[in-house]
């Protein structure tokens, strides 16, 4: 009995170990079919990563290479080539010259002319409370007449207060998309001198010997700090002082306001501070004469908006007078900022 309890463990352990066997060689070869799938998952994974990486640079050489052959680019290009030819100006103050040139010649008329549009916009604002009160009333009387529901007379209330609205600007020939022309004109010349002094530092579009010409003399035309200006400025002074300007426009225009910012006004100040400290290690990675041309333009448009703001400027360029402008605006920047740095202080 006893050595046929033993036959009888014996053959169930046997069972039991071919069992286990059967049970990790199956477990084995599904954690191998797994392993290689997962292998196989990883491997598309990074081909398609490459790929996008590849495209995305793809993309980015060919509007680059878009840009440096566009007509804009070739003519400020060759205005650059002209003007250091004529003036026999270094290539700095040739940088120099040429980006007040253009800034007078071109953004400052249309900063001048958005300025003059903004005002007779809001001076078009104070006739609309009157307007709007008449209409109001000539809605009540089609609402008795004509059994008008309120959605109804809603709808036609509005479309009279566009019409009406829409009168005023032609009349004033003042239309808000006017004023957007500055930025129109303003960020295209931006894109294309930029682009053109980066033609010269690199020798684009063509390699030539008139290229090789200009890539010395901008090697040697620099100044101080900034000798070679196909270079980066390994002092840092230009990339710094580009931010501290382009903080400064902003402060300027945050300071000049008469009422409380809206939210959509404070976001969008954070994100252009956010942008001008962003430039920084950007200007700190370009050649020189990039950020020369940037600092400049940028040192521009903070004494343009500086200008502007004087009720004298305003008034000798004819810019209507409104009811937000500050009689003393140099005085009401600088009471803010005392404000703000009595604040800061005793925080």
């Amino acid at each position: 009995m006893l050595f046929r309890w033993n036959i009888y463990r014996l053959s169930n352990q046997s069972l039991r170990l071919c069992s286990n066997h059967n049970f990790y060689i199956k477990h084995s070869v599904l954690f191998e079919s797994r392993l290689d799938d997962r292998n196989k998952s990883i491997q598309k994974r990074n081909f398609s990563f490459q790929n996008t990486v590849e495209s995305i640079a793809k993309t980015q050489t060919g509007i680059f290479k878009s840009l440096s052959e566009s007509t804009p680019v070739e003519y400020i290009q060759n205005f650059l080539l002209s003007f250091h030819d004529t003036s026999g100006l270094p290539w700095w103050a040739t940088i120099v010259c040429t980006t007040i040139l253009l800034r007078s010649c071109v953004t400052l008329p249309l900063a001048v002319y958005q300025n003059y549009i903004l005002a007779k916009l809001e001076n078009l604002k104070l006739e609309m409370p009157e307007i709007a009160k008449e209409l109001r009333k000539e809605t009540a009387v089609a609402i008795k007449l004509y059994k008008w529901d309120e959605k109804k007379a809603k709808l036609v209330y509005n479309r009279s207060i566009r019409k009406q609205w829409n009168k005023l600007v032609v009349r004033d020939n003042c239309h808000p998309f006017k004023a957007s022309l500055l930025i129109l004109f303003q960020i295209p010349m931006w894109i294309s001198l930029s682009v053109s002094l980066r033609n010269l530092v690199y020798m684009l579009p063509l390699q030539d010997a008139n290229a090789q010409i200009t890539f010395a003399e901008l090697s040697i035309g620099g100044f101080g700090f900034i000798p070679n200006l196909t270079e980066v400025d390994a002092s840092g002074i230009l990339p710094v002082s580009l931010g501290l300007i382009n903080l400064s426009i902003i402060e300027l225009q945050r300071l000049s306001r008469v009422n409380d910012p809206t939210k959509l006004q404070k976001i969008l100040t954070n994100v252009f501070r956010g942008i001008s400290l962003v430039m920084i290690p950007v200007a700190a990675s370009v050649p020189s004469c990039l950020v020369l041309y940037w600092t400049t333009s940028s040192a521009y448009g903070l004494i343009q908006n500086l200008v502007l703001i004087s009720p004298k400027i305003k008034r000798i360029c004819r810019i209507p007078k409104t009811t937000s402008e500050l009689s003393e605006p140099y005085k009401h920047i600088s009471s803010k900022l005392q404000k703000m740095i009595d604040f800061s202080s005793y925080k």
